[in-house]
């Protein structure tokens, strides 16, 4: 497979009156054409600041892209003009945004906001748009599409309004889709009918998904690859399968201690990872992950690791890599 996309040592800060927040720290990875990639951490890790980043939606100030490059096929986002990152944001590169009810205009018609892109991008009359816009609602399994074309957000359930989001994005048949918490508040009946619409759609046009969660579970149904960020840093890229059964890193670990798992004993006690999430103004010269790693060394705390080669196309951040390998959750 050849790259879609690939960035190199990208680092955001939001300068704030309590401190430089270093949202995303020089981080590097590239995403092949087709592949669906799902990005996890805790909330604040910098999985959505990091796809803001690359598409230019950071607000200026208080937000800066201090460092970095974002190649789409071949050219760097971060120094394209507003008019032609306009040209790629959308028709190229689509994003499901976390909220629905704030990201859909709640005084406008769905079906205007699907024609909206439509009639900007694809240059379509207003019957050619609409016609378009019924294929969408159908194609993401919204009933009576031609009449729900002209309800409000609000009329909407939240699994609804997450497919109107979908065919919105869609609606330019773009080779990436970012997904950022997609099936974030929607029950697991709904989460199930989501994920199985994307792989659907991904098969049937080809684009490569960036699906960013904080939900395992639903990153083991979708990904093919894994990446794992920490206070800013990726701290673990691999491979779905050996990650869920030998994760590398032990923040890893702890996540996937923290879920339920059909294949353990029912009685089995859930294991939450110590302490709170490290300070992003704060300047760490070792691991951030320290004071909550049960494998710390006194390097870990001086020193920080970086992102190398472990096994074949597994990559972790970690001093202590030869303790934890073998002792991931699924040992």
């Amino acid at each position: 497979m050849s790259k879609l996309l690939e960035i190199k040592n990208l680092k955001t800060c939001f300068y704030t009156q309590w401190g430089t927040v270093k949202a995303v720290n020089s981080i590097s990875y590239s995403l092949e054409k087709g592949e669906v990639l799902s990005i996890v951490g805790e909330s604040g890790s910098g999985k959505s600041v990091s796809m803001l980043s690359l598409l230019g939606l950071i607000p200026q100030p208080p937000g800066k892209i201090e460092d970095g490059q974002v190649f789409y096929k071949g050219e760097d986002l971060l120094s394209l003009s507003k008019e032609r990152l306009r040209q790629i944001r959308g028709p190229e590169i689509a994003m499901i945004f976390q909220d629905t009810m704030t990201s859909l205009n709640p005084v406008y018609t769905i079906g205007f906001q699907i024609k909206e892109s439509l009639k900007i991008h694809l240059k379509m009359n207003e019957k050619q748009a609409e016609e378009r816009a019924v294929e969408l609602l159908d194609l993401v399994g919204v009933p009576s599409s031609r009449a729900r074309l002209r309800d409000y957000p609000h009329q909407f359930s939240g699994g609804m309004r997450q497919r109107a989001m979908i065919a919105i994005a869609l609606s330019c048949n773009p080779s990436l889709l970012i997904a950022d918490e997609a099936t974030t508040a929607l029950d697991v009946t709904i989460q199930a009918q989501i994920v199985r619409l994307v792989l659907e759609l991904k098969e049937k046009i080809g684009m490569s998904v960036i699906w960013i969660t904080h939900d395992l579970g639903v990153s083991a149904r979708i990904a093919e690859r894994v990446i794992v960020m920490y206070a800013g840093y990726i701290v673990e890229d691999s491979p779905v399968k050996p990650f869920y059964n030998k994760p590398l890193h032990p923040y890893s670990e702890g996540l996937l201690r923290s879920i339920p798992r059909m294949d353990k004993d029912p009685d089995t006690k859930l294991i939450s990872i110590p302490g709170q999430p490290p300070d992003l103004t704060i300047d760490y010269k070792g691991c951030p992950f320290y004071v909550r790693c049960p494998y710390r060394i006194d390097r870990c705390l001086h020193e920080m690791p970086e992102l190398q080669v472990v096994e074949e196309e597994r990559k972790a951040a970690c001093w202590c890599i030869d303790r934890t390998v073998g002792e991931g959750c699924a040992n």
